[in-house]
Protein backbone atom coordinates (compact mmCIF):
# COMPACT_ATOMS: atom_id res chain seq x y z
CA UNK A 1 0.00 0.00 0.00
CA UNK A 2 1.34 3.41 -0.86
CA UNK A 3 0.28 6.81 0.30
CA UNK A 4 -1.14 8.97 -2.41
CA UNK A 5 -0.85 12.67 -2.96
CA UNK A 6 2.61 12.57 -4.51
CA UNK A 7 6.02 13.40 -3.06
CA UNK A 8 7.39 16.94 -2.98
CA UNK A 9 10.15 17.43 -5.53
CA UNK A 10 13.50 16.69 -3.88
CA UNK A 11 15.21 19.22 -6.18
CA UNK A 12 13.26 22.08 -4.61
CA UNK A 13 15.50 23.12 -1.77
CA UNK A 14 13.41 24.69 1.02
CA UNK A 15 14.21 28.32 1.86
CA UNK A 16 16.72 28.80 4.63
CA UNK A 17 14.21 30.73 6.78
CA UNK A 18 11.79 27.83 6.59
CA UNK A 19 14.41 25.38 7.82
CA UNK A 20 15.43 27.77 10.60
CA UNK A 21 11.84 28.29 11.77
CA UNK A 22 11.25 24.54 11.73
CA UNK A 23 14.40 23.83 13.78
CA UNK A 24 13.64 26.55 16.33
CA UNK A 25 10.01 25.38 16.60
CA UNK A 26 11.13 21.78 17.04
CA UNK A 27 13.60 22.73 19.78
CA UNK A 28 10.97 24.78 21.64
CA UNK A 29 8.44 21.97 21.27
CA UNK A 30 10.80 19.34 22.64
CA UNK A 31 11.61 21.55 25.64
CA UNK A 32 7.93 22.31 26.30
CA UNK A 33 6.88 18.68 25.93
CA UNK A 34 9.71 17.40 28.14
CA UNK A 35 8.90 19.97 30.81
CA UNK A 36 5.18 19.22 30.53
CA UNK A 37 5.71 15.48 30.92
CA UNK A 38 7.97 15.90 33.95
CA UNK A 39 5.75 18.47 35.69
CA UNK A 40 2.68 16.32 35.03
CA UNK A 41 3.86 14.13 37.89
CA UNK A 42 3.12 17.03 40.25
CA UNK A 43 -0.47 17.42 39.04
CA UNK A 44 -3.16 15.58 40.97
CA UNK A 45 -4.70 12.48 39.49
CA UNK A 46 -8.43 12.32 38.92
CA UNK A 47 -8.15 8.57 39.45
CA UNK A 48 -8.13 9.02 43.23
CA UNK A 49 -11.33 11.05 43.13
CA UNK A 50 -12.98 8.56 40.78
CA UNK A 51 -12.16 5.68 43.11
CA UNK A 52 -13.50 7.60 46.08
CA UNK A 53 -16.72 8.53 44.27
CA UNK A 54 -17.33 4.93 43.25
CA UNK A 55 -16.83 3.75 46.83
CA UNK A 56 -19.28 6.41 48.01
CA UNK A 57 -21.86 5.14 45.54
CA UNK A 58 -21.27 1.59 46.81
CA UNK A 59 -21.86 2.68 50.42
CA UNK A 60 -25.08 4.48 49.46
CA UNK A 61 -26.40 1.70 47.24
CA UNK A 62 -25.45 -1.29 49.41
CA UNK A 63 -28.61 -1.24 51.62
CA UNK A 64 -30.86 -1.51 48.55
CA UNK A 65 -28.90 -4.15 46.67
CA UNK A 66 -30.07 -7.78 46.88
CA UNK A 67 -27.67 -9.89 48.95
CA UNK A 68 -26.96 -12.12 45.95
CA UNK A 69 -25.31 -9.29 43.99
CA UNK A 70 -24.30 -6.90 46.78
CA UNK A 71 -20.73 -8.14 47.03
CA UNK A 72 -20.36 -8.19 43.25
CA UNK A 73 -21.44 -4.56 42.77
CA UNK A 74 -20.55 -2.87 46.05
CA UNK A 75 -17.80 -5.08 47.42
CA UNK A 76 -17.75 -7.17 50.60
CA UNK A 77 -17.21 -4.21 52.98
CA UNK A 78 -17.81 -0.93 51.11
CA UNK A 79 -17.76 1.16 54.28
CA UNK A 80 -14.38 -0.21 55.36
CA UNK A 81 -13.04 0.24 51.84
CA UNK A 82 -14.14 3.87 51.82
CA UNK A 83 -12.60 4.47 55.23
CA UNK A 84 -9.28 3.07 54.04
CA UNK A 85 -9.39 5.17 50.87
CA UNK A 86 -10.11 8.38 52.79
CA UNK A 87 -7.26 7.67 55.20
CA UNK A 88 -4.90 6.83 52.33
CA UNK A 89 -5.73 10.05 50.45
CA UNK A 90 -5.38 12.20 53.57
CA UNK A 91 -2.06 10.61 54.55
CA UNK A 92 -0.71 10.91 51.02
CA UNK A 93 -1.55 14.62 50.83
CA UNK A 94 -0.06 15.32 54.25
CA UNK A 95 3.16 13.51 53.30
CA UNK A 96 3.40 15.75 50.23
CA UNK A 97 2.94 18.84 52.38
CA UNK A 98 -0.47 19.57 50.85
CA UNK A 99 -3.38 20.34 53.21
CA UNK A 100 -6.22 17.85 52.64
CA UNK A 101 -9.40 19.45 51.25
CA UNK A 102 -12.15 20.27 53.72
CA UNK A 103 -14.64 17.87 52.12
CA UNK A 104 -12.25 14.93 52.59
CA UNK A 105 -11.65 15.80 56.26
CA UNK A 106 -15.37 16.29 56.88
CA UNK A 107 -16.26 12.97 55.26
CA UNK A 108 -13.66 11.13 57.32
CA UNK A 109 -14.88 12.89 60.48
CA UNK A 110 -18.49 11.89 59.80
CA UNK A 111 -17.36 8.31 59.31
CA UNK A 112 -15.32 8.39 62.54
CA UNK A 113 -18.25 9.76 64.55
CA UNK A 114 -19.67 6.24 64.63
CA UNK A 115 -16.55 4.53 65.95
CA UNK A 116 -13.91 7.08 67.06
CA UNK A 117 -15.64 10.22 68.39
CA UNK A 118 -12.38 11.69 69.71
CA UNK A 119 -10.63 11.40 66.34
CA UNK A 120 -13.73 12.79 64.67
CA UNK A 121 -13.72 15.91 66.87
CA UNK A 122 -10.07 16.52 66.03
CA UNK A 123 -10.87 16.45 62.33
CA UNK A 124 -13.96 18.61 62.81
CA UNK A 125 -11.88 21.26 64.56
CA UNK A 126 -9.56 21.35 61.53
CA UNK A 127 -12.54 21.83 59.20
CA UNK A 128 -14.16 24.43 61.47
CA UNK A 129 -11.01 26.52 61.26
CA UNK A 130 -11.34 26.85 57.49
CA UNK A 131 -14.07 28.23 55.29
CA UNK A 132 -16.83 27.21 52.93
CA UNK A 133 -19.95 25.17 53.64
CA UNK A 134 -17.88 22.46 55.36
CA UNK A 135 -16.88 24.98 58.05
CA UNK A 136 -20.49 25.73 59.00
CA UNK A 137 -21.35 22.02 59.25
CA UNK A 138 -18.26 21.21 61.33
CA UNK A 139 -18.98 24.11 63.69
CA UNK A 140 -22.58 22.94 64.16
CA UNK A 141 -21.49 19.37 64.85
CA UNK A 142 -18.95 20.52 67.44
CA UNK A 143 -21.76 22.25 69.35
CA UNK A 144 -23.52 18.87 69.65
CA UNK A 145 -26.94 20.52 69.37
CA UNK A 146 -29.27 18.83 66.85
CA UNK A 147 -30.67 21.13 64.17
CA UNK A 148 -34.11 21.28 62.65
CA UNK A 149 -34.37 19.02 59.55
CA UNK A 150 -34.96 22.00 57.25
CA UNK A 151 -31.82 23.78 58.49
CA UNK A 152 -29.78 20.58 58.33
CA UNK A 153 -30.87 19.96 54.73
CA UNK A 154 -30.07 23.57 53.80
CA UNK A 155 -26.53 23.32 55.15
CA UNK A 156 -25.86 19.88 53.64
CA UNK A 157 -27.17 20.87 50.20
CA UNK A 158 -24.52 23.58 50.01
CA UNK A 159 -21.89 20.85 49.80
CA UNK A 160 -20.80 19.95 46.27
CA UNK A 161 -18.75 16.81 46.86
CA UNK A 162 -21.46 14.20 46.41
CA UNK A 163 -24.69 12.72 47.78
CA UNK A 164 -23.02 10.59 50.47
CA UNK A 165 -21.38 13.57 52.16
CA UNK A 166 -24.66 15.50 51.96
CA UNK A 167 -26.65 12.66 53.47
CA UNK A 168 -24.17 11.95 56.25
CA UNK A 169 -23.94 15.66 57.10
CA UNK A 170 -27.70 16.03 57.23
CA UNK A 171 -28.15 12.90 59.33
CA UNK A 172 -25.43 13.94 61.79
CA UNK A 173 -26.84 17.46 62.15
CA UNK A 174 -30.38 16.18 62.77
CA UNK A 175 -29.36 13.23 64.86
CA UNK A 176 -31.26 10.82 62.58
CA UNK A 177 -31.20 10.00 58.90
CA UNK A 178 -34.98 9.75 58.63
CA UNK A 179 -35.37 13.25 57.21
CA UNK A 180 -32.41 13.23 54.84
CA UNK A 181 -33.64 11.29 51.81
CA UNK A 182 -31.95 7.97 52.46
CA UNK A 183 -34.16 5.99 50.09
CA UNK A 184 -33.98 8.46 47.21
CA UNK A 185 -30.20 8.75 47.50
CA UNK A 186 -29.81 4.96 47.65
CA UNK A 187 -32.00 4.49 44.56
CA UNK A 188 -30.05 7.03 42.55
CA UNK A 189 -26.75 5.57 43.74
CA UNK A 190 -27.83 2.08 42.67
CA UNK A 191 -28.54 3.26 39.13
CA UNK A 192 -25.25 5.13 38.96
CA UNK A 193 -23.31 2.19 40.38
CA UNK A 194 -24.74 -0.17 37.78
CA UNK A 195 -23.92 2.34 35.03
CA UNK A 196 -20.28 2.73 36.07
CA UNK A 197 -19.60 -0.94 36.86
CA UNK A 198 -21.84 -3.32 34.92
CA UNK A 199 -22.05 -1.44 31.62
CA UNK A 200 -18.26 -1.01 31.23
CA UNK A 201 -17.73 -4.72 31.96
CA UNK A 202 -20.29 -5.71 29.33
CA UNK A 203 -18.68 -3.33 26.85
CA UNK A 204 -15.27 -4.84 27.56
CA UNK A 205 -16.60 -8.36 27.01
CA UNK A 206 -18.09 -7.35 23.66
CA UNK A 207 -14.79 -5.69 22.73
CA UNK A 208 -12.76 -8.76 23.65
CA UNK A 209 -15.01 -11.00 21.56
CA UNK A 210 -14.79 -8.67 18.55
CA UNK A 211 -11.02 -8.38 18.92
CA UNK A 212 -10.66 -12.16 19.16
CA UNK A 213 -12.83 -12.64 16.08
CA UNK A 214 -10.82 -10.05 14.14
CA UNK A 215 -7.51 -11.69 15.03
CA UNK A 216 -8.86 -15.13 14.16
CA UNK A 217 -10.10 -13.99 10.74
CA UNK A 218 -6.81 -12.29 9.98
CA UNK A 219 -4.89 -15.40 11.01
CA UNK A 220 -7.07 -17.57 8.76
CA UNK A 221 -7.40 -15.23 5.80
CA UNK A 222 -4.41 -12.93 6.04
CA UNK A 223 -4.32 -9.21 6.72
CA UNK A 224 -6.31 -8.31 3.62
CA UNK A 225 -6.01 -5.19 1.49
CA UNK A 226 -5.96 -1.81 3.15
CA UNK A 227 -7.79 1.19 1.75
CA UNK A 228 -5.80 3.62 -0.37
CA UNK A 229 -4.20 6.15 1.95
CA UNK A 230 -4.30 9.67 0.58
CA UNK A 231 -2.58 12.56 2.24
CA UNK A 232 -1.65 16.18 1.60
CA UNK A 233 1.31 16.83 -0.68
CA UNK A 234 3.51 18.09 2.15
CA UNK A 235 7.11 17.41 3.04
CA UNK A 236 8.45 16.26 6.39
CA UNK A 237 9.63 19.84 6.92
CA UNK A 238 6.08 21.09 6.38
CA UNK A 239 4.78 18.65 8.99
CA UNK A 240 7.41 19.80 11.49
CA UNK A 241 6.28 23.39 10.91
CA UNK A 242 2.63 22.39 11.34
CA UNK A 243 3.03 20.24 14.45
CA UNK A 244 5.94 21.94 16.22
CA UNK A 245 5.36 25.49 14.99
CA UNK A 246 1.58 25.51 14.70
CA UNK A 247 0.27 22.98 17.22
CA UNK A 248 2.85 23.56 19.97
CA UNK A 249 4.41 27.02 19.67
CA UNK A 250 1.37 28.88 18.33
CA UNK A 251 -1.38 26.73 19.84
CA UNK A 252 -0.03 25.55 23.19
CA UNK A 253 2.41 28.38 24.01
CA UNK A 254 1.39 31.69 22.43
CA UNK A 255 -2.39 31.27 22.31
CA UNK A 256 -2.93 30.87 26.09
CA UNK A 257 -0.60 33.82 26.78
CA UNK A 258 -2.42 36.12 24.36
CA UNK A 259 -6.01 34.91 24.43
CA UNK A 260 -6.58 33.80 28.03
CA UNK A 261 -6.35 37.36 29.49
CA UNK A 262 -8.72 38.68 26.81
CA UNK A 263 -11.23 35.92 27.51
CA UNK A 264 -11.00 36.49 31.24
CA UNK A 265 -11.57 40.21 30.83
CA UNK A 266 -14.44 39.79 28.37
CA UNK A 267 -16.28 37.12 30.32
CA UNK A 268 -15.61 38.91 33.59
CA UNK A 269 -17.81 41.79 32.40
CA UNK A 270 -20.79 39.46 31.89
CA UNK A 271 -23.23 38.55 34.66
CA UNK A 272 -22.56 34.80 34.50
CA UNK A 273 -22.28 32.08 37.10
CA UNK A 274 -18.60 31.28 37.82
CA UNK A 275 -19.03 27.71 36.54
CA UNK A 276 -20.55 28.87 33.24
CA UNK A 277 -17.83 31.50 32.86
CA UNK A 278 -15.27 28.75 33.28
CA UNK A 279 -17.02 26.56 30.70
CA UNK A 280 -17.18 29.37 28.12
CA UNK A 281 -13.52 30.14 28.79
CA UNK A 282 -12.58 26.50 28.03
CA UNK A 283 -14.51 26.58 24.72
CA UNK A 284 -13.10 29.96 23.71
CA UNK A 285 -9.52 29.02 24.54
CA UNK A 286 -9.74 25.73 22.64
CA UNK A 287 -11.23 27.45 19.58
CA UNK A 288 -8.36 29.94 19.68
CA UNK A 289 -5.87 27.10 20.08
CA UNK A 290 -7.28 25.43 16.96
CA UNK A 291 -7.24 28.58 14.86
CA UNK A 292 -3.46 28.99 14.45
CA UNK A 293 -2.54 25.44 13.37
CA UNK A 294 -5.59 25.14 11.09
CA UNK A 295 -4.75 28.47 9.44
CA UNK A 296 -1.19 27.27 8.83
CA UNK A 297 -2.54 24.03 7.32
CA UNK A 298 -4.93 25.97 5.09
CA UNK A 299 -2.08 28.15 3.83
CA UNK A 300 -0.02 25.03 3.08
CA UNK A 301 -2.85 23.35 1.14
CA UNK A 302 -4.47 26.26 -0.69
CA UNK A 303 -1.99 26.23 -3.55
CA UNK A 304 -2.25 22.47 -4.08
CA UNK A 305 -4.77 22.03 -6.86
CA UNK A 306 -6.58 20.09 -7.98
CA UNK A 307 -7.39 18.29 -4.75
CA UNK A 308 -8.02 14.54 -5.05
CA UNK A 309 -11.53 13.13 -4.78
CA UNK A 310 -12.52 13.27 -1.13
CA UNK A 311 -10.11 16.11 -0.37
CA UNK A 312 -6.52 16.12 0.81
CA UNK A 313 -7.50 14.88 4.26
CA UNK A 314 -9.79 12.07 3.01
CA UNK A 315 -12.45 13.06 5.52
CA UNK A 316 -15.21 11.02 3.82
CA UNK A 317 -17.80 11.07 6.58
CA UNK A 318 -20.58 10.03 4.19
CA UNK A 319 -22.29 7.64 4.23
CA UNK A 320 -22.53 8.33 7.93
CA UNK A 321 -23.74 4.81 8.80
CA UNK A 322 -20.64 3.19 7.31
CA UNK A 323 -18.28 5.56 9.09
CA UNK A 324 -20.08 5.12 12.41
CA UNK A 325 -20.11 1.30 12.19
CA UNK A 326 -16.38 1.22 11.49
CA UNK A 327 -15.71 3.70 14.30
CA UNK A 328 -17.88 1.87 16.83
CA UNK A 329 -16.42 -1.55 16.03
CA UNK A 330 -12.82 -0.31 16.34
CA UNK A 331 -13.73 1.57 19.52
CA UNK A 332 -14.98 -1.67 21.09
CA UNK A 333 -11.87 -3.59 20.01
CA UNK A 334 -9.43 -0.94 21.26
CA UNK A 335 -11.16 -0.49 24.64
CA UNK A 336 -9.88 -3.77 26.19
CA UNK A 337 -6.35 -3.10 24.92
CA UNK A 338 -6.24 0.38 26.43
CA UNK A 339 -7.75 -0.96 29.66
CA UNK A 340 -5.15 -3.73 29.80
CA UNK A 341 -2.26 -1.29 29.32
CA UNK A 342 -3.72 1.03 31.96
CA UNK A 343 -4.07 -1.88 34.39
CA UNK A 344 -0.52 -3.10 33.77
CA UNK A 345 0.81 0.41 34.28
CA UNK A 346 -1.07 0.62 37.58
CA UNK A 347 0.46 -2.65 38.75
CA UNK A 348 3.99 -1.54 37.84
CA UNK A 349 3.91 2.19 38.57
CA UNK A 350 0.80 2.83 40.61
CA UNK A 351 -0.94 6.10 39.85
CA UNK A 352 1.68 8.67 38.78
CA UNK A 353 -0.87 11.49 38.58
CA UNK A 354 -0.98 14.11 35.87
CA UNK A 355 -4.60 13.88 34.73
CA UNK A 356 -6.00 16.32 32.21
CA UNK A 357 -7.32 19.31 34.23
CA UNK A 358 -10.54 19.21 32.20
CA UNK A 359 -11.40 15.84 33.79
CA UNK A 360 -11.40 17.41 37.25
CA UNK A 361 -13.60 20.26 36.03
CA UNK A 362 -16.17 17.83 34.62
CA UNK A 363 -16.15 15.62 37.71
CA UNK A 364 -16.80 18.49 40.10
CA UNK A 365 -19.16 20.62 38.02
CA UNK A 366 -22.85 20.86 38.92
CA UNK A 367 -23.70 23.53 36.31
CA UNK A 368 -25.47 22.07 33.26
CA UNK A 369 -24.51 24.89 30.84
CA UNK A 370 -20.89 24.56 31.96
CA UNK A 371 -21.03 20.78 31.45
CA UNK A 372 -22.43 21.40 27.96
CA UNK A 373 -19.40 23.62 27.22
CA UNK A 374 -17.01 20.95 28.48
CA UNK A 375 -18.84 18.28 26.45
CA UNK A 376 -18.69 20.38 23.26
CA UNK A 377 -14.95 20.84 23.74
CA UNK A 378 -14.20 17.20 24.54
CA UNK A 379 -16.60 15.40 22.20
CA UNK A 380 -16.69 17.74 19.18
CA UNK A 381 -13.77 20.16 19.02
CA UNK A 382 -10.94 17.96 20.32
CA UNK A 383 -11.64 14.97 18.01
CA UNK A 384 -11.99 17.19 14.93
CA UNK A 385 -8.82 19.15 15.63
CA UNK A 386 -6.55 16.36 16.88
CA UNK A 387 -7.54 13.88 14.18
CA UNK A 388 -6.99 16.50 11.47
CA UNK A 389 -3.43 17.11 12.69
CA UNK A 390 -2.36 13.60 13.71
CA UNK A 391 -4.28 11.23 11.43
CA UNK A 392 -5.16 13.67 8.63
CA UNK A 393 -1.68 15.09 8.04
CA UNK A 394 1.05 13.49 10.18
CA UNK A 395 0.12 9.84 9.56
CA UNK A 396 -0.07 9.90 5.73
CA UNK A 397 3.07 12.03 5.33
CA UNK A 398 5.02 9.78 7.71
CA UNK A 399 3.60 6.71 5.93
CA UNK A 400 4.77 8.05 2.57
CA UNK A 401 8.29 8.55 3.90
CA UNK A 402 8.67 5.50 6.17
CA UNK A 403 5.83 3.09 5.45
CA UNK A 404 2.30 2.78 6.77
CA UNK A 405 3.26 0.92 9.95
CA UNK A 406 5.71 3.57 11.04
CA UNK A 407 3.20 6.24 10.07
CA UNK A 408 0.70 4.80 12.54
CA UNK A 409 3.33 4.44 15.29
CA UNK A 410 4.75 7.96 14.85
CA UNK A 411 1.32 9.60 14.78
CA UNK A 412 0.28 7.64 17.89
CA UNK A 413 3.47 8.58 19.75
CA UNK A 414 3.17 12.29 18.96
CA UNK A 415 -0.53 12.18 19.83
CA UNK A 416 0.24 10.62 23.24
CA UNK A 417 3.13 12.96 24.06
CA UNK A 418 1.12 16.04 23.05
CA UNK A 419 -1.29 15.41 25.94
CA UNK A 420 1.59 16.16 28.35
CA UNK A 421 0.88 13.45 30.90
CA UNK A 422 3.34 10.70 31.73
CA UNK A 423 0.64 8.83 33.62
CA UNK A 424 -1.68 8.77 30.62
CA UNK A 425 0.99 8.32 27.94
CA UNK A 426 0.91 4.48 27.55
CA UNK A 427 -2.90 4.20 27.29
CA UNK A 428 -3.03 7.20 24.94
CA UNK A 429 -0.36 5.62 22.74
CA UNK A 430 -2.44 2.45 22.39
CA UNK A 431 -5.53 4.56 21.65
CA UNK A 432 -3.52 6.40 19.01
CA UNK A 433 -2.52 3.08 17.42
CA UNK A 434 -6.20 2.13 17.21
CA UNK A 435 -7.15 5.47 15.67
CA UNK A 436 -4.31 5.16 13.17
CA UNK A 437 -5.25 1.60 12.24
CA UNK A 438 -8.83 2.73 11.65
CA UNK A 439 -7.55 5.53 9.40
CA UNK A 440 -5.53 3.02 7.38
CA UNK A 441 -8.13 0.29 7.16
CA UNK A 442 -11.09 2.51 6.38
CA UNK A 443 -9.48 5.20 4.26
CA UNK A 444 -11.68 7.65 6.15
CA UNK A 445 -10.48 10.37 8.49
CA UNK A 446 -14.13 10.88 9.45
CA UNK A 447 -14.24 7.39 10.99
CA UNK A 448 -11.25 8.25 13.20
CA UNK A 449 -12.96 11.49 14.28
CA UNK A 450 -16.11 9.56 15.22
CA UNK A 451 -14.14 6.95 17.17
CA UNK A 452 -12.23 9.68 19.01
CA UNK A 453 -15.55 11.37 19.82
CA UNK A 454 -16.96 8.08 21.13
CA UNK A 455 -13.93 7.61 23.36
CA UNK A 456 -14.17 11.10 24.82
CA UNK A 457 -17.94 10.73 25.23
CA UNK A 458 -17.45 7.53 27.24
CA UNK A 459 -14.93 9.25 29.52
CA UNK A 460 -17.17 12.30 29.87
CA UNK A 461 -20.30 10.31 30.71
CA UNK A 462 -18.42 8.27 33.32
CA UNK A 463 -17.20 11.47 34.99
CA UNK A 464 -20.70 12.96 34.98
CA UNK A 465 -22.21 9.79 36.44
CA UNK A 466 -19.68 9.70 39.26
CA UNK A 467 -19.85 13.42 39.87
CA UNK A 468 -23.59 14.00 39.63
Amino acid sequence: MTAGGGRPESSDRPPGWKVAVALVSLAISLLLWLNGLVTSLDRPSVGHDLNRRQLELAVLAAPQLPPSIRSLLAGAEPLNALEQELERQRTSLEEQGTPPPANLLLEQALLDLRQQPRAARSLLRQVAGGGGPEQAIAAALLQEQPLQPSEARRLSEELHQGPLLQQWSCASLVGSGSSCGDQQAASRATIQLVAVTVLPVLTLLVGVSLLGRELWLRWRRGSGAMALLMGPNLSALDVVLLVAGGFVVVGELLTPLLVAPLLEAGLGNLALAPALRQGLSVVGLYLALMAGPLMILWLMLRGQVPAPQGGWLQFRLQPLGTSFRRAFKTFLMVLPLVSLVGWLQGQIWGDPGGSNPLLELVLNSRNLPALACFAFTAVVLAPLFEETIFRGVLLPVAARELGSGWGVVISAAVFAIAHLSLGELPPLFVLGLGLGWLRLSSGRLGASVLMHALWNALTFSNLVLLGS
